[in-house]
């Protein structure tokens, strides 16, 4: 079965950090770019962070800049998104997707049309 499994959502204070995984299972990762997707009750999905499958090349939202970090391990087939200086309005469900051939990681972010989405983990920043 195709998936992608995320996982290290929780609680934590304002300031604090957690670190998110995105596991495939079923396919692997190498040739996908991934993406972090967030969406708050009343609010619409936002692109955080997207990688590519190849060059490593990276996008942030301005909203996480300086305070998000994704990366891959194509040999765990995971993606990783380490956020520090967590705000409450960080708060939310966070989605991760795979894309075969994204035209950018920004247009990944922007504008998902992803092959896969996983099912997503809450991240909660509240003290």
């Amino acid at each position: 079965q195709v998936q992608l499994v995320e996982s290290g959502g929780g609680l934590v204070q304002p300031g604090g950090s957690l670190r998110l995984s995105c596991a495939a299972s079923g396919f692997t990762l190498d040739y996908y770019a991934i993406g972090w997707f967030r969406q708050a009750p009343g609010k619409e999905r936002e692109g955080v962070s997207c990688i590519s499958s190849s060059d490593g090349s990276t996008y942030y939202a301005d909203s996480v800049k300086g305070r998000f970090t994704i990366s891959r391990d194509n040999a765990k087939d995971t993606v990783y998104l380490q956020m520090n200086s967590l705000k409450p309005e960080d708060t939310a469900v966070y989605y991760c997707a795979a894309d075969r051939a994204p035209l950018t990681v920004q247009t990944m972010c922007n504008m998902p049309f992803p092959d896969y989405w996983g099912q997503g983990t809450q991240v909660t920043v509240s003290s």
